[in-house]
């Protein structure tokens, strides 16, 4: 009879990924990860594979923890789809802005070392973009819906562009941009959205 774990599988993930996070895929050893994890090697390759499991199963719980986040700040119950969809911009930045060890993102992270040469990654990182278009489109379209935002505009294209400005937020905190120039570009963003309601999104009720 096979001996329940004596470890939390949530915790592991989370161990990894902030492993993963500091060193990238190819400056995490096996021993970094057990020692972040606390298991020893026999322990983690029969609960998770080997290390490029591991890491691929860190940027499922990654994507799924994001788009869970996303989804919840888009679609609260406060507010309007357009003031809610500003927060959210404007809580990015800041996060971003905030990050002094410039850590970032695990998929931004993940992307710019292996997408190109690794398959599997690829699909993960596709699989989070997709997502993140998925919930700002659905967000653009109730704000067109309340009369929010121009309903002629196309919703897949503002979705596009929404979420590369909060990919190139990640970029210029990564590249060290004060974090004044970060909020500001995020700002500026929400402004140009067409049919803005004055007051709806530039303030921070």
């Amino acid at each position: 009879m096979a001996r329940p774990r004596e470890f939390s599988e949530d915790d592991v993930l989370a161990a990894a990924r902030e492993q993963f996070l500091t060193g990238g895929y190819a400056g995490t050893s096996v021993d970094a990860l057990t020692t972040a994890t606390g298991l020893s090697r026999s322990s983690l390759y029969g609960a998770f594979g080997d290390k490029h499991d591991l890491f691929l199963q860190t940027l499922d719980e990654y994507r799924h923890a994001k788009t869970a986040e996303m989804r919840g700040e888009l679609r609260g119950p406060n507010g309007t789809a357009y003031a809610r969809l500003g927060a959210h911009v404007r809580r990015f930045a800041a996060d971003i802005a905030a990050d002094v060890e410039r850590k970032g993102c695990l998929m931004a992270k993940s992307a710019a070392e292996l997408a190109a040469s690794d398959p599997d990654v690829a699909e993960k990182v596709s699989e989070m973009l997709h997502s993140m278009r998925d919930e700002l489109r659905a967000s653009v379209v109730d704000a067109q819906a309340e009369g929010s935002l121009d309903a002629d505009a196309d919703p897949g294209q503002l979705a596009n562009m929404l979420l590369a400005v909060l990919r190139g937020l990640l970029a210029l905190g990564k590249g060290g941009m004060d974090p004044e120039a970060i909020t500001g570009a995020a700002a500026q963003a929400l402004a140009l959205l067409p049919g803005r309601a004055s007051g709806v999104i530039t303030n921070h009720g």
